[in-house]
């Protein structure tokens, strides 16, 4: 890990009523770094990436112990303000999202939730952020058309440029390419790739070639554990354990 710790999780065990679902995570993830979760279904990575930024709190009977800090800070912590999190760790997930709004709209609604209502800002942050989302060029000229027009592969990007929006640190993304043809997946790894140099992305993927591509860093969780963290080359090369190596040749999964 080249850079600083951007998130660190201690001990970090999940329970569903009486089931426990993540027993024991503990790891670095650094900022400007993308760290793929890899795993059979049912193993608990789409759960631990909901656990860095609160979002398993809407579900009942949940209950978490250990800590996820965010730049030193425990996000459990009692004073924390869960709107404020969710603004600096976004959320991407698996079938795009986009509100039954504009393009435009749907780029500001996070700065409008937030108090920003100069349009000049507006507009701004909107173009930014499309930019940055690489979907500028190609909605430019209908910003106010509605955004459940585009192609499955263009919402996806909006969704990201809504998360970009409100200037997050970390961004989070559960199988993001998984409703996507292959050229859009194509583009979004080419983004996913272009967006590490100003964020810290955490992805959760089935793909194991996507993986590969666009992460620094592998977790493999299985049943609920985290059983082999490191370097993408050497997880996917020479992984320690023998569970790991089963899974990345396809022995089971």
């Amino acid at each position: 890990m080249n850079q600083e710790c951007r998130i660190k999780v201690d001990n970090l065990n999940l329970f569903y009523g009486g089931f426990q679902a993540l027993r024991d995570i503990s790891m670095k993830i650094g900022s400007n770094e993308v760290t793929a979760l890899i795993g059979p279904s049912g193993c608990g990575k789409s759960t631990f990436l909901r656990c860095l930024n609160r979002m398993n709190d809407i579900i009942e009977g949940v209950r978490i112990e250990g800590r996820v800090l965010l730049d030193g800070k425990n996000i459990y912590d009692p004073g924390v303000d869960v709107v404020d999190l969710r603004k600096q760790v976004g959320m991407v997930f698996q079938r795009p999202n986009p509100f039954p709004l504009s393009i435009y709209e749907n780029v500001a609604y996070g700065p409008r939730i937030h108090g920003l209502n100069d349009k000049r800002q507006l507009d701004e942050i909107v173009e930014k952020s499309l930019q940055e989302a690489a979907l500028w060029d190609e909605v430019r000229d209908r910003l106010f058309s509605p955004a459940l027009r585009l192609s499955g592969g263009q919402q996806q990007r909006l969704v990201i440029a809504r998360v970009l929006a409100v200037n997050p640190e970390v961004i989070l993304m559960d199988e993001p390419a998984s409703a996507l043809d292959p050229i859009s997946t194509a583009k979004l790894e080419e983004l996913i790739h272009t967006l590490k140099s100003h964020y810290t992305i955490v992805v959760v993927t089935h793909n194991m070639q996507q993986a590969a591509r666009i992460s620094d860093y592998t977790a493999f969780f299985l049943m609920g554990e985290m059983i082999e963290y490191g370097e993408t080359k050497l997880i996917f090369t020479q992984p320690h354990d023998k569970r790991t190596e089963d899974y990345i040749t396809g022995r089971f999964g």
